[in-house]
């Protein structure tokens, strides 16, 4: 039997748990995970821990090693890593680039978790951009990091289909369970020597730039099929939105209805019992699950319970 890994483990959001999981039951050692700082987060903006972090403690109690840079470069914390002495770094939605002088401390580096078909989607949003891509397959992939963003040779690649009511939500979910058994997969080949790395064609490359808030706003030009992407892209964030008489309306879940119309787009042209349907550019939009401003997320159903939505209203 090989000698069990002493490992390090670089990971922020939750999209990497299922593989931390994985780890703490495996044969490996997990020696520190490294996760970022604590950071204000929600409507209140109290400082809160990374997901992870939150994971490892509630796991492993509040001794375990959890390393918070705020920068990697950081001599002293590239000296904590070295005295670590680990056989191997594994990176999943880390959110910073290591640089070369911490991706050469480990015998057989760092290997990193991305979630698309590489060298497709390079960068930190690759899930919502397959989505409103409108992309009907995608992926996840080991690699061998490199000082690039999600450059280096690829490990192992697993495709998935994208189903038609998928949301980024629900597709991360998917691909962090499968990405946790794929990481293990590699850790256990890298062991036996049997993984061949294949070099990214660069030329295929294409990135899934980060997602700022303002990218959910709803130009109801567009088609009724391009704004379904959208919405389904942008669950749980940012949340596709308009504004409905002044005040800010998200919307979460829709479907789309193609017929011809005059109407204007943004124009609200039938309001049924469970929907608010809107004129777009081509075809129509169904609003089916919403949030208004100052109110808690609700199926389009139960807020119509309580607010009364004349047709021929604008949303912009």
């Amino acid at each position: 039997m090989k000698k069990p890994f002493r490992i390090i483990f670089f990971g922020t959001p939750s999209f990497g748990i299922p593989t931390l999981q994985q780890l703490l039951e495996g044969e490996d050692e997990l020696v520190a995970i490294v996760t970022q700082p604590d950071r204000p987060k929600g409507r209140g903006q109290k400082i809160r821990p990374s997901e992870v972090k939150e994971f490892v403690q509630k796991r492993m109690g509040e001794n375990f090693t959890i390393l918070q840079p705020e920068s990697l470069n950081d001599e002293n914390f590239q000296e904590t890593l070295k005295a670590l002495k680990p056989d191997i770094f594994i990176v999943v939605a880390y959110g910073q680039i290591l640089p070369k002088t911490v991706l050469e401390i480990p015998k057989y580096g760092a290997i990193n978790l991305h979630a698309s078909l590489l060298p497709k989607y390079r960068g930190a949003s690759p899930i919502a951009w397959a989505i409103l891509n409108g992309d009907k397959v995608t992926g996840i992939t080991t690699i061998q990091m490199d000082e690039g963003l999600d450059t280096g040779p690829i490990l192992i690649q697993k495709e998935i289909e994208i189903k038609d009511d998928d949301t980024t939500e629900t597709l991360q979910d998917r691909l962090a369970q499968i990405g946790s058994q794929i990481m293990i997969e590699t850790i256990k080949r890298i062991k036996e020597g049997s993984l061949k790395p294949k070099s990214q064609d660069h030329s295929q490359a294409s990135y899934a730039p980060l997602i700022k808030k303002e990218d959910g706003r709803i130009d109801w030009k567009k088609s009724a099929e391009e704004i379904n992407r959208m919405v389904r892209a942008f669950n749980p964030w940012p949340g596709a939105f308009t504004h409905l008489n002044g005040k800010l309306l998200k919307i979460y879940r829709g479907c789309i209805r193609m017929k011809p119309s005059l109407e204007e787009p943004g124009k609200i042209i039938w309001v049924g019992s469970d929907f608010i349907e809107v004129q777009t550019g081509g075809g129509s939009f169904l609003i089916k699950e919403l949030q208004f401003e100052g109110k808690k997320r609700m199926l389009t159903r139960d807020f119509l319970s309580g607010h009364h939505i004349p047709v021929g209203l604008i949303l912009d």
